[in-house]
């Protein structure tokens, strides 16, 4: 059977992908999904025809700013309960704490940072929440992490598929990359940590 990577990507379709960004941006559980390649590879393959990029950009926009609202309500309602919640097969405390130390370092801005920074990206409107940030405040940092996040990654993809003759011919070995080095700094700092561990 041919692996048509482009077709999977069409057959889900531009909802799927609504879906995907806004678990990412908001639902605890949304940690492992591949937002940043997904968005790169979601440009790339509008260059070549198969979506329209301005009805991707906009949906996909309003994706991750509604979906960063909900994880700011969900923490909101929680409260600092959260951070005693136990690890599971869905949700791992050291990825909460590490959204926190970043919010405490960042303050509001962390909002528009951890949209461009794996894991910290679906934890930190949930830390925002629980942490008692005016939602006046959240939602203009929302607002413009989502916008730049969605656009940036996009227009990235889009314009990296215009400018390489015959991109079709190298689809799967550049999606290939984007992947992987999207999952690139959340390898570095497993390995980081677990060396951290060792040391003690």
């Amino acid at each position: 059977m041919h692996f048509d990577l482009p077709y999977i990507i069409q057959t889900v379709g531009v909802l799927g992908l609504f879906f995907i960004i806004f678990a990412e941006s908001g639902l605890f559980f949304g940690f492992f999904l591949p937002g940043d390649s997904l968005l790169v590879t979601a440009g790339l393959l509008a260059s070549q025809g198969y979506f329209q990029i301005l009805v991707l950009g906009f949906l996909l926009m309003f994706a991750a700013i509604l979906g960063d609202s909900v994880g700011y309500w969900f923490g909101k309602k929680v409260g600092p309960s959260i951070f005693k919640r136990e690890d599971s097969l869905l949700f791992k405390k050291s990825h909460l704490t590490k959204a926190h130390k970043f919010y405490e370092n960042h303050g509001g801005k962390t909002i528009i940072l951890a949209r461009f920074i794996p894991i910290v990206r679906t934890f930190a409107p949930i830390v925002a929440g629980a942490a008692g940030m005016d939602y006046k405040n959240f939602i203009s940092f929302n607002i413009i992490g989502g916008i730049g996040w969605v656009w940036g990654m996009l227009l990235l993809g889009y314009f990296l598929g215009s400018a390489i003759p015959n991109v079709d011919t190298y689809l799967f070995p550049i999606i290939f990359l984007i992947v992987l080095l999207s999952i690139l700094p959340g390898i570095i700092e497993v390995i980081k940590s677990r060396k951290g561990e060792k040391k003690i």
